[in-house]
């Protein structure tokens, strides 16, 4: 049988991943596709780096969490094809939650404005939310 959890408990579970993360959280979004496990090295090109809001993510609800605030970097530092993310605590070398990008409409676990990046232009973040599974 499926373990499955209350609406409280995976709410709960959610808002726990950006208390530990923290304020300040750092989000870079790389080339090439994400390595096997958030502990393994970082890999591909920095394309941009945001400093995401004090408080980045709703509160949970209903089993999910979302981005709030402007998630953006006025500048990219290079030019390349988005293909991951990571999320990193306030000094920008630990990392907590990878995932896939993609332009808007594109599937990925976090969608951007548009996946080809030129450096110095402008990257906007779209759309990020959360699911807890054990519905």
């Amino acid at each position: 049988m499926t373990i499955q959890l209350s609406t409280t408990v995976r709410n709960a579970r959610l808002d726990a991943i950006e208390t530990a993360v923290g304020t300040s959280a750092v989000l870079k979004i790389r080339t090439g596709a994400q390595p096997a496990t958030v502990a393994t090295a970082d890999s591909g090109t920095v394309l941009a780096t945001l400093p995401l809001p004090s408080d980045w993510m709703s509160a949970a609800s209903g089993g999910t969490k979302s981005l709030t605030g402007t998630w953006q970097d006025t500048s990219a530092d290079a030019a390349g094809t988005a293909g991951h993310f990571r999320v990193y605590a306030s000094d920008g070398t630990t990392a907590h939650l990878q995932g896939s990008v993609t332009a808007t409409g594109g599937g990925g676990d976090l969608t951007l404005d548009n996946a080809v990046l030129a450096s110095g232009q402008s990257v906007t973040i779209t759309s990020f939310t959360l699911t807890d599974g054990n519905a």
